[in-house]
Parts: C-alpha cells; structure tokens; sequence
C-alpha cells in the first residue's frame, strides 16, 4: 500500500510510520510487506512516500525492519518506481517508457508530462532497484518485492498502451518485459540466495489493447525460470483502478470480495512458484476459496488496514468486524478509487497513532482530507528539496 507516512524531510520511516508496522507486527500476520518505497529520491510517487537510495541512513529502515519481525513474522520491502505516475505538484520530472501522459479525465493535469527514457536512463534504473534491495538486505529485512503492478514504471513498459518504443524494450511482449526481467535477474545475481525476491504483476490492466491476462501468463512462464520465490497478482492502473474495486462486476458475493480470483485460477495453472492474490479479500470463507482455486498465500491490504489484529481474530474463531469499505458509486472510477483509498489512508493514520477506530469515516469526507494532507505534504516536500538544494 502506499501509507504517505515517511519523513517528509529526508524520505526515511517516521516514527508514525514504524508504529503502524508495530501494530501489524502484533496482529499475527505470517508476512508483512511494506508499502512502496521508491528506488529514487528524484522520482517519488507522493511526498510522503519512502525513498531507499545511496543516499538513505539505514538507522530508520533497520529499525522498521526489526519492529516488523519482532513478532515472528517475515518482512519483505516492496520496491517501485513511478514512472509517469508522478504528481506535479512535487516539482520533479517524470519519465516514462514513451511520452504519453495519464488520461485520468479531469484529474489528468494533477500528473506530469513525462519524457520518454534514454536507453542509459533505463540501465539507470535497473541499478537502482539493485541497489535498493541490496540495501533493504543490509538494513535487515527478508526480502523485496518487485512493484510491476498498478501503472507504475515496470508495469508501463510491459503495457502496449503506455510503451510505444521501437527499440530493444518495446514492441514485442518479449522486448516490453525485457525491464522487468533484467530488474529480477539483477537483484537475484546481487543477493543472498536466502533473501527473497517476489514480484508484484498484474493480472490485466483492464484496459482495451493494454496488458491482457494472456500477457501476464507469459510472463509469469519467464518469471517461473528465474529465481523468483513469489508472485503476487493483483490488476488495474490510475487510469482503470481495478485494485480499488472497480473491476469487482459480478453479482457474486467471491467476485466482489476477490477481484481477480478468476484471472489468478488461469495463472495458478502455469506457475510454479508460489502465488499470492490480494484484492478486497476479508472473509474467512473468501479465503478459503482462493486457496481453493490453487493459490497459496492470501493478501491483505484494505482488510489490515481496518482490522490490523485480523490474522489473530480469524486464527481464535472469533466474530470479525466488518473489514471492507465501500467503494462510492460515483461515475468517475478515479475519484471514486481515490475516496476509497482516503478512507484507508485515515485509518491508517489512526492505528499510527495508538487512536482506536471507533467509526468510519465518510469517503467525500477522507476524499477532501487527503486532498488537504496531499497539498501541505507536497508543500513540505519542495520547501526541503529546496533548501536542500540551496
């Protein structure tokens, strides 16, 4: 997920931050991943987001790494870069496989105009996530995991949409994965072959001519021959914000709660390394279904969020609170998604403070809160990377 919680300041763990990964800690999940933190300083998808460079001090990440595990569970870091999906308020410029802004209606002039890549620029890039998780291994964690979902970079080189190079890493399916596999390779080969190294795909994109679910069983055949331990499958971008529920068009009570259960039976077929699918699961029942359907490892996102001790309700049988939100029926999808997610993210404000939730909150009403919390983050942001830069 994606807290916006880091010190603004210098883009490490705050205290907030790790205290919300204290709870999870407590709350009996077998794997915990962070949300993303970015390969780049330079290219942040929010101000509040993590950033693991050279220029990063390990003391914050080591401790999040320690106050994570320090209830048994296993901790890898999700490690991403956003490409074209950068806010321009940040003050920073966006790079993308080619020069093709989102088209996210109205809201598409709050995200810059990218430049499309140098061939140096994408080797740049590849090092980056290298160095990333070779320093999450130094400050102590488990593993990482490869963001290609969502719309962020990897994830736009592999879609026919957003990458229209002619070059070695475009045209073909093989040449638009070429990113992605040359990211896992390098960080496999830099590793210890004890630290895990899991992959964050897309099931589809849901976008006609994008990403198709045929493409992410390719993909996955590829991934299957290269040391990966994991894949955890998930589906949508900003511009089809199908991880916030928007894809959910079934009136079954599996397909409304586990988005992409039908793609994942199609992929579990091919795979060889174990799955992971998230996706609005919170049920028990719902659960069960999906590792009926041959997937091996159940995401929580949105459920921990709103229950963070629901591993241990559900391991004592008891009663569960309601741990799903409800996606406003609005006819923009991406406003719709990003009230869903303020809802989320206002939880995960409380939870970080030691506050219990004791209603939830309106989504017009998180919608305009984090509108709030985005400008003054963002305003934070260009005053330190200024005087910074001063």
């Amino acid at each position: 997920m994606e807290e916006n919680l880091a010190d603004i300041a210098t883009s490490s763990p705050s205290k907030q931050l790790i205290n919300l990964y204290d709870i999870w800690a407590r709350g009996g999940s077998a794997l915990i991943i962070t949300g993303h933190v970015m390969v780049d300083r330079l290219a942040m998808s929010g101000p509040g987001d993590v950033a693991l460079d050279a220029d990063s001090d390990l003391t914050a990440f080591q401790e999040w790494a320690a106050v994570t595990k320090s209830h048994g569970a296993q901790v890898w870091m999700q490690i991403n870069h956003p490409g074209r999906q950068m806010r321009t308020d940040l003050g920073q410029q966006a790079y993308a496989p080619s020069a093709i802004p989102l088209n996210v209606g109205g809201a598409s002039r709050l995200f810059c105009q990218p430049k499309a890549m140098s061939d140096d620029m994408i080797e740049s890039v590849i090092d980056k996530f290298v160095a990333t998780a070779c320093l999450a291994e130094q400050a102590g964690f488990d593993g990482v995991e490869v963001h290609s979902a969502h719309g962020y970079l990897l994830s736009q080189f592999l879609s026919p949409l957003a990458n229209k190079r002619t070059d070695r890493w475009g045209g073909s399916p093989e040449n638009r994965a070429r990113l992605l596999f040359s990211v896992v390779r390098g960080i496999r080969a830099a590793v210890k072959t004890s630290f895990t190294l899991a992959v964050k795909l897309n099931s589809a994109d849901f976008q006609r001519g994008g990403f198709s679910p045929a493409d992410a069983v390719d993909v996955v055949r590829t991934l299957n021959t290269m040391g990966v331990d994991c894949i955890e499958l998930s589906g949508g971008n900003y511009e089809s914000p199908a991880m916030g529920g928007q894809a959910a068009k079934s009136d079954s009570t599996i397909a409304r709660e586990a988005y992409f259960l039908e793609f994942a039976r199609e992929i579990a077929a091919v795979a060889t390394v174990p799955l992971m699918l998230t996706g609005g699961i919170s049920r028990r029942e719902v659960m069960e279904e999906v590792l009926d359907a041959g997937v091996d490892i159940v995401g929580l996102a949105t459920a921990l969020a709103l229950v963070p001790d629901l591993p241990v309700r559900l391991q004592r049988g008891e009663r569960l609170p309601l741990a799903k939100t409800t996606v406003p029926n609005w006819s923009s999808k991406t406003l719709a998604s990003a009230a869903n997610i303020g809802v989320v993210k206002w939880n995960m404000r409380k939870h970080s403070k030691g506050k219990k939730v004791t209603y939830q909150i309106w989504p017009v009403f998180a919608f305009i809160i984090e509108l709030f919390l985005n400008w003054r983050r963002a305003r934070e942001f260009k005053q330190t990377r200024t005087i910074k830069t001063d």
